[in-house]
């Protein structure tokens, strides 16, 4: 399975995303694509297999995945301080991948009927969603 997981800004939620999913299915390939050098390459020392960054390597690594992981900011044109572009959004939107996106109170987006949750809650959460996935398509 072709799991990426994108982020923005410092890479700090893609940072816990990987060292989670990585302690749990360490033989998993995952591929850390940051909208920027910081972001990725922080992925990169959280122990994602390859990195890429830039609004194309979006695009590109999107198309091709089979799950995103991420924060919901992902999908939003102009979201964290303006990183993600229409570009970015459009590509991981029109993505045939499952997207796992980690609900996050920043980007002016409230997910409705969530309970609330601490960042380290959600992440966790979003990592045994993505473990479940992957487990069941192999």
């Amino acid at each position: 399975m072709n799991v990426i997981v994108i982020d923005a800004q410092g890479g700090g939620v893609g940072k816990q995303l990987i060292e989670q999913l990585k302690h749990a299915l360490p033989e998993q390939k995952i591929t850390a694509v940051g909208t920027n050098a910081l972001a990725t390459a922080a992925m990169l020392r959280a122990g994602a297999d390859q990195g890429a960054t830039g609004e194309n390597a979006v695009r590109v690594c999107a198309a091709q995945a089979d799950l995103i992981l991420g924060p919901t900011g992902l999908v939003l044109c102009d979201a964290m301080l303006g990183e993600i572009t229409g570009e970015m959004a459009l590509a991981i939107g029109r993505s045939p991948a499952h997207k796992i996106l980690v609900p996050m109170s920043r980007c002016q987006l409230t997910v409705a009927g969530i309970p609330h949750m601490t960042a380290g809650e959600a992440i966790e959460a979003a990592v045994q969603e993505a473990v479940r996935r992957i487990t069941a398509a192999k």
